[in-house]
């Protein structure tokens, strides 16, 4: 068995949690192969891989729109291929499920088999900085979550994910950050404290940013994913009206992990019980 992954990731969390899964595959004797949608030119999905995973981010309760626009793009599958869904978030809220209510809806009518779905949370890169602490314990749950996710897709298992009317209007009225990120990313700025390093320019997931005479230019084709932001040694990104979220600076993902007392006060009930519930299947 060969398992294709497919991911668009920003800030490198979407890449860190394939990464996991790749690793626990390999553990159990499954071949896999990472495919960056920056760098897919011809997919080959029907002949190279048996199952599909399809990894990314959760942007304002939807899903990016280079991940649709790619599986729009999938070929039609006459073979009911089976594609699992992999969801990562800044907080483990209900209403990020709605992310996956059009990937789904895109995959079935191309004939594709969608058999589970499972959200992964990981440290923001937008509105404010996790300590390394809570970093550590999201990666760490990550490891032990891979595990059941890895068995069911390894036994064509899986649990889809219900939304409800107000998940699904939430998401729909977000649906509007897919217009104006572009018509905003245009106006992301360099200060002064830039160093032209260009590192902006190498992760942007759309190719947005393009280096002129030592300093970043932002296109049109913005989708907020704040890498830019995230990861200049400088912190001299500004970004237009999102610069009061901006966050800077990698996670160190090999601290001491969090405890309970230590989690934020942000969503600090739905953390906890993120946490209690992954981490309780390490005992079983």
């Amino acid at each position: 068995m060969k398992i294709g992954f497919f991911a668009f990731t920003g800030t490198g969390n979407t890449l860190r949690v394939c990464n996991i899964l790749a690793s626990e595959l390999s553990v159990n004797g499954v071949e896999s192969e990472l495919n960056l949608l920056k760098n897919v030119k011809d997919a080959n999905i029907q002949e190279n891989y048996d199952k599909l995973i399809i990894a990314y981010p959760v942007h304002g309760f939807n899903t990016p729109m280079p991940m649709l626009n790619f599986l729009k793009s999938l070929p039609k599958c006459e073979n009911n291929k089976s594609v699992y869904i992999m969801r990562i978030s800044g907080e483990p809220l209900k209403l990020n499920n709605a992310a996956g209510i059009v990937p789904k809806r895109i995959l079935r009518k191309k004939g594709y088999c969608v058999k589970g779905e499972s959200m992964y949370i990981m440290p923001y890169n937008i509105i404010f900085h996790h300590t390394d602490n809570m970093a550590t314990r999201m990666e760490n749950a990550a490891k032990i979550k891979a595990k059941k996710d890895v068995a069911d897709i390894i036994a064509d298992n899986g649990k889809l994910c219900k939304n409800g009317i107000f998940n699904r209007i939430v998401s729909f009225v977000c649906r509007a950050e897919h217009i104006a990120m572009p018509a905003m990313g245009k106006h992301y700025k360099a200060t002064d404290a830039c160093i032209g390093c260009g590192i902006c320019e190498k992760i942007c997931p759309t190719q947005n940013i393009k280096m002129k005479d030592g300093k970043p230019v932002f296109g049109k084709d913005c989708v907020g994913c704040m890498g830019c932001a995230f990861d200049c040694p400088k912190d001299a990104i500004r970004t237009s009206l999102l610069n009061g979220w901006r966050v800077n600076g990698a996670y160190n993902f090999h601290s001491t992990p969090a405890k309970d007392e230590e989690i934020c006060d942000y969503c600090k009930k739905s953390y906890l019980n993120y946490f209690h519930e992954v981490e309780s299947n390490l005992n079983e």
